[in-house]
């Protein structure tokens, strides 16, 4: 089989894969935000945090209780991170210190499911502080975005009532019966197929190619990785990402992580169309997405299937940067759904890749989380553009605008304006300050 026919049958099998879970998972996806009774877990959480799931929230409390459990995550892991060598499972020579102002760069990016990493996991952080803290922000972040897109689509689908859902119930029910399901699965499968889950800190010993022995660090990664894939996450154990044998070992492996990346965002659709009540609506969106994604893929292949980058003619294609075990076409497609996503998570080096390749994973990247997006960003980003389009539409036919029996008026769409305004103002703003910082340039 040739590198280009096994990355077409790479491909093929993950649409397929994802066409077959789309209806199953998106329906189980609407039981559960429409589930009228807890499970005895859930009501022991309620109880623990004071929560009364019986009660909803209008628009402003659900924005505040997002805010707050944001906020005091970002203070937990924050500290956390701080005092780990004076807990169980730390690491006994780290090789970046734990400063104060790594920890708040940390603790802020995986709050927000950022999950940007200025330092290398294994020899920074304890195995304590991956388990407790960065892997349950991988859950509870992931469960955010899906909760904040669940209280918007229902905001669409009520006509008269105010009250969007409660948060912590969303937050509770999308990790428990959700994210911590499919992640126990998926990491007994990265297990079957060679990715490690240990607490050995120092002495796993490893042969390399040269006949060496090289001593690595030990963890457990493949539940990391799991949730890590699943939640569009990113941040990893080791500094290689799901390049490193121990993520992600095999072919086979390195399939199940595209699909994880993208499973919960391409049913999402079909979670909205049930609650909504107009299916229609519902594989529309996921179309859209769909056919964006596969263009962008399309594209990402052809790229780097098509040119040799900087490696000799003789390697037949772009080599540079990518692990022979998953070759060229399995790492494009890992490219392109990383980015467009949002993930972060890596199986190759997206700097060694041909410069049309490299505008790829750019220009996913500055798509707007759309296609398919993060887990939940994705839909509550194209129901906003969804909004904007019909707004546009109305003015051209000269009719009220309107989306899912709900009127769109400038109010609306200075709103949805400010969702995209937002993130280019940030980074321009800091960028700028950055810029004008003597020594920072």
């Amino acid at each position: 089989m040739t590198t280009t026919s096994a990355g077409i049958a790479f491909l093929a099998l993950l649409v397929l894969a994802l066409a077959a879970v789309h209806v199953p998972l998106g329906d189980y996806m609407y039981r559960v935000y429409s589930a009228e009774k807890d499970n005895r877990v859930e009501r022991v959480i309620y109880r623990l945090i004071g929560a009364d799931p019986r009660s909803e929230q209008n628009w402003g409390a659900y924005a505040r209780s997002v805010l707050a459990f944001s906020a005091i995550s970002i203070l937990f892991l924050f500290v956390f991170q701080l005092v780990q060598g004076r807990l169980p499972l730390h690491l006994k020579d780290p090789a970046t210190p734990m400063t104060p102002a790594l920890a708040w760069n940390t603790a802020i990016s995986f709050v927000t499911n950022t999950n940007w990493q200025a330092y290398s996991g294994e020899s920074t952080q304890g195995h304590l502080v991956q388990m407790a803290g960065l892997a349950v922000q991988n859950f509870v972040s992931a469960a955010v975005g899906m909760a904040v897109a669940v209280a918007l689509v229902r905001g669409f689908a009520r006509r008269h009532a105010t009250e969007l859902g409660n948060f912590w119930v969303d937050l509770v029910r999308g990790t428990l019966r959700i994210l911590l399901p499919i992640a126990v699965v998926a990491a007994i499968i990265l297990i079957a197929g060679g990715a490690i889950q240990n607490f050995h800190l120092h002495d796993q010993v490893v042969d390399t190619l040269a006949g060496a022995q090289q001593t690595i660090t030990g963890g457990p990664v493949a539940s990391q990785e799991a949730i890590k894939e699943l939640g569009t996450n990113g941040g990893g154990f080791y500094n290689a990402n799901s390049a490193h044998p121990f993520e992600n070992p095999t072919t086979w492996t390195n399939w199940i992580e595209v699909f994880l990346l993208l499973v919960i965002s391409f049913s999402l659709p079909r979670t909205f169309g049930r609650m909504v009540e107009s299916r229609k609506q519902g594989y529309a969106i996921a179309a859209v997405m769909a056919v964006l994604a596969l263009i962008s893929v399309s594209l990402m292949l052809r790229f780097q299937l098509q040119a040799h980058g900087t490696v000799p003619t003789a390697v037949g294609s772009a080599m540079e940067g990518v692990e022979q075990r998953f070759g060229v076409a399995d790492s494009a497609v890992f490219a392109d759904a990383t980015t467009l996503t949002s993930t972060g998570a890596v199986d190759s080096f997206h700097d060694s890749y041909t410069s049309l390749g490299g505008m790829m994973t750019l220009f996913n990247m500055q798509f707007g989380e759309v296609a398919p997006g993060g887990t939940g960003s994705g839909l509550y980003g194209m129901l906003i553009l969804a909004v904007i389009t019909v707004f546009v539409a109305g003015l051209m036919v000269g009719r009220t605008p309107e989306y899912l029996g709900k009127k769109i008026t400038p109010r609306e769409i200075k709103l949805a304006a400010s969702y995209f305004l937002v993130t280019p103002l940030l980074v321009l703003t800091g960028t700028a300050i950055a810029m004008a910082m003597p020594g920072q340039r």
